[in-house]
């Protein structure tokens, strides 16, 4: 198992909330390694050092801007935090907006530079509202297992007419407290700006409708689902999710008194980082008399890889290379004896078809 996923949730909310500090001392000036210059996976001790830091550097500023008490936006952020990939850690603590380091944490900080967000702030938003959604990332749309997350049969009773009741889409333990499933839905330590739910609207007391929206936004004037008295009737949504994560993930509004059922199907993120596939081609070897020089040039990379490094060898230390790039490697022989040069090619790419 990864040491990144060793930090069990309950010391890491402790750490949020500041009721606990890891037993690793801080770095000079609480200041995290640069991501440039360490890439190694993050210890437990570290990794919670790493999230205190986050917190206290900008818990303040979520509950001044968007409102969400630190404690809340902390503890929901518990479990992105400890499956978070080290690299983007360790850069989300080197970014001076909120919006470029949750884009580092969710994989696309390259997207969405500091300056980029002050110019924005600067300029203010036409409408007045907060940001939603992926701040400058692409998406990739991830389908899972439906799995329940709400069911007002079993918990919360059905939502009065002309009301609305929040609910929380992902990064919970379970979702019983809403009626639905005592599994975490395959959601724990998501970064999805958005979830694609099926919503069932149960035997409402009369014909109307149902929107469902981000939390803490203002209701939309339009309907995800149109249902007659006593139907049974669903429709496939596509909700956003607040950016930062608030208390609730989204509003439903029920016109008619009503019971709901909701299963979550996919959700939308950021793109996950993939390793590249790398293989070294054979060697391309050649005799170099006493005295002499060559040029040993590397078999060529297999169609749908590029190359990456060149590699050369020799056979004596008395032969110092004076060239090597693009698969070709330049040397001159100063051993009193023939010796040989070997090159070959590193080539990598994305893994797929």
């Amino acid at each position: 198992m990864s040491s990144r996923l060793a930090l069990p949730l309950t010391v890491a909310s402790a750490i949020l909330l500041g009721l606990a500090t890891p037993t690793q001392a801080a770095r000079p000036g609480n200041a995290p390694p640069p991501a440039t210059m360490d890439v190694a996976e993050l210890s437990p001790s570290e990794r919670g050092e790493l999230t205190r830091q986050l917190v206290l550097k900008w818990g303040h500023y979520v509950q001044r801007v968007h409102g969400v008490p630190m404690a809340t936006w902390a503890g929901r952020m518990v479990p992105s935090l400890v499956l978070a990939d080290s690299a983007n850690f360790r850069a989300a603590l080197q970014r001076d907006t909120f919006e470029g380091a949750m884009a580092e944490l969710g994989g696309g900080g390259q997207l969405l530079s500091d300056d980029e967000v002050i110019e924005k702030l600067a300029a203010g938003r036409d409408d007045g509202t907060l940001a939603l959604g992926a701040l400058g990332n692409d998406l990739v749309y991830t389908p899972v297992l439906p799995c329940r997350i709400l069911d007002t049969r079993v918990a919360g009773g059905a939502i009065a007419q002309n009301s609305t009741r929040n609910f929380v889409a992902i990064n919970v333990s379970n979702f019983t407290s809403q009626g639905g499933s005592a599994t975490n839905c395959g959601t724990l330590g998501l970064s999805a700006t958005a979830v694609a739910v099926n919503l069932t609207a149960v035997t409402p007391a009369t014909a109307g409708y149902a929107t469902a929206y981000p939390h803490g936004t203002a209701q939309p004037l339009s309907s995800s689902v149109n249902y007659a008295a006593g139907a049974v009737v669903n429709n496939a949504l596509i909700i956003q999710i607040p950016n930062p994560l608030s208390s609730y993930d989204f509003t439903l509004y029920t016109f008619a008194q009503s019971h709901y059922v909701a299963d979550i199907v996919g959700y939308f993120a950021p793109p996950v980082a993939t390793a590249l596939q790398c293989v070294e081609t054979a060697n391309t070897e050649l005799t170099l008399a006493a005295g002499a020089t060559g040029n040993a040039v590397a078999p060529a990379c297999t169609v749908g890889y590029t190359q990456t490094a060149t590699n050369c060898e020799s056979t004596t230390w008395q032969m110092p290379f004076v060239y090597f790039q693009s698969g070709t490697c330049s040397a001159q022989n100063n051993s009193g004896a023939s010796a040989a040069i070997r090159a070959s090619r590193t080539c990598c790419r994305v893994p797929g078809r």
